[in-house]
């Protein structure tokens, strides 16, 4: 059951202010009665909701996994004009937003959809979905690093902060690091090495939630599984 307004303008109707204004007006009905109280809760698959005579069907929701390669920007359009996300899909899937973002230099698991109420709960704090990354880092990173990362840093008046730091490998030219994330603060992980004055060479988003990349190649997308879908949402 949803409100209302939220199912009509989720439908693409109009904006959710604009659709409250719709019902007050009394023009629409639910199961051929007219509805004009806000909050009114709806079941979207069997209700049958009409605005001005007009049936009023939920839009499909999509979910698209995204292998984002290095080198790309996950805005519609880039004032530097920068190819973007979007010229990897399909065009009628111009409209689905992605659930949070990789930087320009990020690469690996981005998650697309026109769903709200998943975009919450991938990206609000409340919620602690857990997010794994594998980092490379210029030169040798040492176990007490990363036990502070666990702990917690302040940096930039910021407490950055991971659930869990692995060190993969470690030699004076280069080290491997799994990092597990459950915020998604701005560029949090190069953040943390920045604080550390270490150089980030590559960062790949390897999973979200329990959804792994895979074998997903760079730059090639999936749709998810209802069974994905219902762990995300869970």
């Amino acid at each position: 059951m949803v409100r209302l307004q939220k199912f009509l303008a989720e439908a693409g109707l109009a904006s959710r202010r604009a659709s409250e204004q719709i019902i007050a007006e009394g023009r629409v009905l639910v199961n051929g009665k007219k509805v004009s109280v806000l909050g009114t809760k709806v079941d979207a698959d069997h209700d049958h909701i009409t605005v001005d005579g007009q049936q009023v069907r939920p839009k499909r929701k999509i979910y698209v996994a995204l292998h984002k390669p290095k080198g790309l920007v996950c805005s519609r359009k880039d004032e530097l004009n920068r190819p973007t996300i979007y010229d990897l899909l399909p065009k009628e899937w111009s409209h689905l937003h992605s659930i949070g973002r990789l930087d320009y230099n990020s690469e690996g698991l981005l998650f697309l959809t026109n769903d709200g109420d998943l975009s919450l709960k991938l990206t609000h704090p409340r919620f602690g979905v857990h997010k794994i990354y594998v980092v490379g880092i210029e030169g040798r990173v040492e176990e007490q690093m990363l036990r502070q990362f666990v702990e917690g840093i302040y940096w930039g008046g910021e407490k950055l902060k991971a659930e869990k730091a692995r060190l993969i490998s470690a030699s004076n030219s280069q080290s491997i690091v799994e990092m597990e994330l459950a915020e998604g603060k701005y560029r949090e992980v190069r953040r943390m090495f920045e604080s550390q004055e270490r150089t980030v060479k590559r960062l790949q988003r390897v999973q979200i939630g329990k959804i792994k990349l895979g074998e997903l190649k760079p730059g090639k997308w999936r749709t998810l599984t209802e069974a994905e879908i219902k762990s995300l949402l869970r």
